[in-house]
């Protein structure tokens, strides 16, 4: 399916985005502590690579049942059971919560971008709307990724 590979990939970024990160912040951390200097600007880019990582990978760890549940009672009930609870988390909470972060994020994002919002920070980085972009775009493959999720516990509520 489609929104799979699109998933799948996009966990692979992520974890080449959250190498990049370590290795980043490793250099920064050296840079500062030993040589006495530091970069505003790679700060900040710490902090965008860690949104990167945070908001892409909402969806994958979904896609991998990998997601935060209290599994007291979870663990214990049937598969017909465990579908049912998925497709009504999905259908009252996180369908709902995701449209209406991407819509009220794509006007966000929309604000940033024609206010050329930047960080406030001398030496900070420009383009504060390519980061903020990440907000509608994770939460829309939170929808897609919950879509076909809800599709097969149905199939596998049916079946049981």
């Amino acid at each position: 399916m489609f929104i799979e590979k699109i998933i799948k990939y996009t966990g692979y970024f992520t974890a080449f985005v959250l190498a990049t990160l370590v290795l980043l912040v490793v250099y920064d951390a050296t840079a500062r502590y030993l040589f006495s200097t530091g970069s505003i600007a790679l700060q900040e880019l710490e902090w965008h690579l860690f949104d990167v990582v945070i908001l892409l990978s909402i969806a994958y760890t979904l896609r991998h049942n990998a997601h935060v549940r209290v599994d007291i009672f979870y663990d214990r009930f049937s598969e017909k059971t465990k579908s049912l609870v998925n497709i009504i988390s999905a259908i009252l909470f996180i369908l709902p919560l995701s449209f209406l972060i991407i819509y009220i994020g794509i006007g966000f994002v929309e604000m940033s971008f024609v206010q050329q919002e930047a960080s406030s920070d001398p030496g900070g980085l420009k383009y504060r709307w390519i980061v903020k972009s990440l907000m509608p775009l994770a939460f829309g493959f939170l929808a897609l990724q919950s879509i076909k999720e809800v599709i097969a516990d149905f199939k596998r509520y049916k079946n049981s």
